[in-house]
């Protein structure tokens, strides 16, 4: 017996609490800054891109906003992943309900730990995890934890009122 899964329902779900989080995640990194002011020059997402042959012109690019020179590549970046994985949560818990462990925390928790302590480390964007100090380790633990959770929490809500389910 196949689950009846609202696709739409899913994909607007996703997007809705990918944008949430993506901001709840911003604000937490205003509170426990994840880089030093001298490792944030050039954050992860822009180092990313520049070892893809992408210009600094790109991806240093901003935008001002109230006399403040905000970074529109990274931001970009930075809502773009947010999206996509709370859309493949919510997508995947659908299939696989036990996913939402810790309302989503343990899932944050895995990303962190794929991206933060492997992927990017092995293509050398950012120090390898004994490289990186402990506050670093905190604040994106946590950080990930909360904006997973964040996004357990809008998707479904989204996805039940959108199909009427509880």
């Amino acid at each position: 017996m196949t689950k009846n899964i609202n696709f739409k329902a899913v994909l607007i779900g996703g997007i809705a609490a990918g944008l949430v989080s993506g901001l709840v995640k911003l604000g937490w990194e205003n509170i426990l800054p994840p880089r030093t002011q001298e490792r944030d020059e050039t954050n992860p997402p822009q180092q990313l891109l520049a070892q893809l042959g992408i210009p600094k012109s790109v991806t240093h690019q901003t935008y001002r906003y109230l006399d403040h020179e905000l970074p529109m590549t990274s931001y970009a970046i930075h809502f773009t992943f947010s999206i996509v994985f709370a859309t493949l949560y919510a997508a995947l818990k659908q299939y696989q309900p036990k996913i939402a462990a810790g309302g989503g925390t343990v899932f944050g928790l895995a990303v962190w730990i794929a991206f933060h302590l492997v992927l990017l480390p092995k293509t050398k964007t950012i120090p390898t995890a004994k490289e990186q100090p402990m506050e670093e380790h905190l604040s994106e633990a946590l950080g990930h934890g909360i904006w997973m959770w964040t996004n357990d929490a809008i998707a479904t809500k989204v996805y039940q009122q959108l199909t009427h389910r509880q």
